[in-house]
């Protein structure tokens, strides 16, 4: 994973560079023919390690090199220096998924400038003028299918909430928006809201608890990501209450694929994180090529219950490595 502790004289000369960059070449094409950036949202997640096996295997193939690197929280001021030297080293292109959908904005606006292709891979901005492709799951479809698993689940209805990680996420803030459209439809359940544990499994497990403690009677919890599942799990299974809530999970980690075979967790709504990744290099690819590139590509989602997570749901898990 990438260390936080770079000195403050690095990221002055970083920064100096990419100032230096970007006033003497602005406009101009990147500088390094077929090189390809990847910038994760977090190193070390299974759902980015997946993309990043898409990525590579899709550039080898187009002969094109991939440099994957990503900060060590999903965190907007731990990713944006990233991005600056990155844009110093003058890639063709760079894939990114953003951080925050406003703080990243400024950061590859100046990549764009300096005639580097940028293509948005999971998560966006809210500038829809920044970047050539944007690709992404179904969240929203994703958020809806996780309530239709928990309505199978508890047919008489109950209280239901959200696990999410932070505001300002476009993909989880979907997710959460298509989960809410989809209770508020079924009048047999009550919608409790979102709660944010900051991509903390702990905070998610002592938010858990303590909205159990508020609620007893919770019956069903869509956890947002893969974080938040886990402590989800893990605050359901301290307030022994694995019987009567049920938990539906975003994302297809090895760790929630241990608790959907333990019980803990009874579906996960897995998305394609190397779909994703292949059809990132395509579209960079024509945009350093000069050819035509699709704005938005949407990508799907496959539900993994223990029924099918040794038959057809397998190959939909994420990898730990490439």
């Amino acid at each position: 994973m990438t260390r936080k502790s770079h000195t403050m004289a690095a990221v002055v000369a970083v920064g100096a560079a990419a100032t230096l960059l970007l006033s003497g070449c602005a406009g101009e094409a990147g500088g390094n023919g077929r090189d390809i950036a990847f910038i994760q949202g977090l190193s070390g997640d299974e759902f980015y390690i997946t993309m990043q096996c898409g990525i590579e295997s899709a550039a080898k193939d187009a002969g094109a090199t991939v440099n994957t690197q990503g900060p060590t929280k999903f965190d907007p001021t731990l990713q944006k220096p990233l991005v600056d030297s990155v844009v110093a080293s003058r890639p063709a292109a760079i894939l990114i998924a953003p951080t925050d959908a406003a703080a990243m904005r400024a950061p590859l606006r100046a990549a764009e400038r300096a005639g580097i292709k940028v293509i948005l891979v999971d998560t966006t901005l809210d500038d829809p003028s920044i970047g050539e492709s944007r690709i992404a799951s179904d969240n929203k479809g994703g958020g809806a299918e996780a309530f239709a698993a928990i309505r199978q689940l508890n047919p008489n209805g109950g209280k239901v909430l959200v696990m999410s990680t932070d505001p300002g996420v476009s993909t989880l803030d979907a997710r959460v928006a298509g989960f809410q459209g989809a209770v508020e439809q079924d009048p047999k359940f009550s919608y409790l809201g979102v709660q944010y544990s900051h991509n903390d499994p702990a905070e998610a497990a002592k938010i858990m608890s303590a909205a159990l403690s508020k609620d007893p009677d919770i019956v069903g919890v869509f956890a947002a990501n893969l974080i938040a599942a886990e402590g989800t799990a893990t605050g359901v299974r301290q307030a022994s209450k694995q019987d009567q809530v049920k938990i539906v999970g975003f994302d297809a980690g090895p760790a929630q694929v241990d608790q959907l075979r333990e019980g803990t967790v009874q579906a996960l709504i897995a998305q394609e994180p190397a779909t994703i990744g292949t059809d990132g290099v395509e579209q960079a690819l024509a945009a350093i090529d000069g050819k035509p590139v699709t704005a938005n590509i949407q990508t799907g989602f496959q539900v993994i219950t223990a029924e099918n997570v040794d038959t057809e749901g397998a190959k939909w898990i994420y990898k730990s490595s490439c």
